[in-house]
């Protein structure tokens, strides 16, 4: 009987994994991205993060808790 019970016991532990792995990729690719401007600006904001252009690619801060974005302003040239 014990056998049976671990073997609950894991298939809850692998369901619990797998339904975090699915909320936490659900959760990113709902999260709100800055999108690229044109190239010739260097800095820019959605009201939520600010991204620029640097040398290793393009860096942003992290967006607040309560964010809601609006469409991108350039902010440098």
């Amino acid at each position: 009987m014990s056998s049976v019970s671990d073997a609950l016991a894991a298939t809850i532990a692998i369901t619990a994994a797998l339904a975090t792995v699915v909320l936490a990729i659900l959760i990113g690719l709902s999260s709100p991205q800055a999108t690229e401007p044109s190239a010739s600006c260097r800095e820019w904001t959605d009201s939520c993060m600010v991204c620029s252009r640097q040398p290793a690619g393009i860096a942003c801060s992290t967006p607040g808790i309560a964010c809601t974005p609006r469409p991108l302003q350039c902010l440098r040239r």
